[in-house]
């Protein structure tokens, strides 16, 4: 159990670091922080904050979905957006290019590896992944369906707002999948509701 917990926290808190480095990269996010970015920006508030305010917002469609939170998902509601605000405090803004691109590239495998971690812990599934899957067990469409309309969905909306749409958010949805699925074996400790957290969560 000690083990998860801090399996689970070190995820999250790199999760919300991930984020950070995606905003100082400034080249592009993925879908749910260009959302993220552009609610940001019309309400003038913190990403951290907008990222639990959103995370509470969804965890409230589980209900009609009937998904069931774990620690997991309440903690990610929490921990991303507190972790995300602090690592923008300590992070400068870069100017360089090169730096630019090489922070951008870090974003995406930190974020693979925090993702491998707090799924692997096996506590529950963020707010916007349970949205997935409960979607798919709601309604019988594939994951890769239900997925892929949230966060086309999402990164419109957020590029409508201003959120910052670039090469990252490609590399991101190109990458993400296959780092996740390399990264799970590390990090996955087998419980009995493991699989059916971890499965849909691997699929690009």
């Amino acid at each position: 159990m000690a083990r998860r917990l801090l399996q689970l926290y070190t995820g999250l808190v790199l999760y919300g670091v991930s984020t950070a480095m995606f905003v100082r990269a400034n080249l592009g996010a993925d879908p749910w922080n260009v959302f993220h970015l552009g609610v940001a920006r019309i309400f003038s508030l913190n990403i951290g904050m907008v990222m639990i305010v959103v995370g509470a917002l969804v965890l409230l469609l589980w209900i009609p979905l009937r998904q069931k939170p774990g620690l997991g998902t309440i903690s990610n509601v929490i921990v991303l957006g507190l972790a995300a605000d602090a690592a923008l405090a300590l992070m400068p803004p870069i100017e360089s290019m090169v730096m630019r691109s090489i922070l951008l590239l870090a974003a995406i495998l930190v974020n693979a590896i925090a993702t491998g971690m707090y799924i692997g812990a096996g506590f529950g599934s963020g707010p916007r992944d349970g949205l997935m899957t409960g979607i798919n067990a709601r309604t019988g469409w594939s994951v890769r369906s239900v997925r892929t309309a949230i966060e086309l969905t999402v990164l419109l909306a957020g590029w409508l707002m201003g959120g910052t749409f670039g090469v990252g958010t490609v590399l991101y949805a190109l990458a993400i999948g296959p780092l996740i699925q390399l990264c799970l074996p590390w990090f996955r400790i087998q419980t009995r509701s493991q699989k059916n957290l971890v499965e849909p969560t691997i699929v690009p």
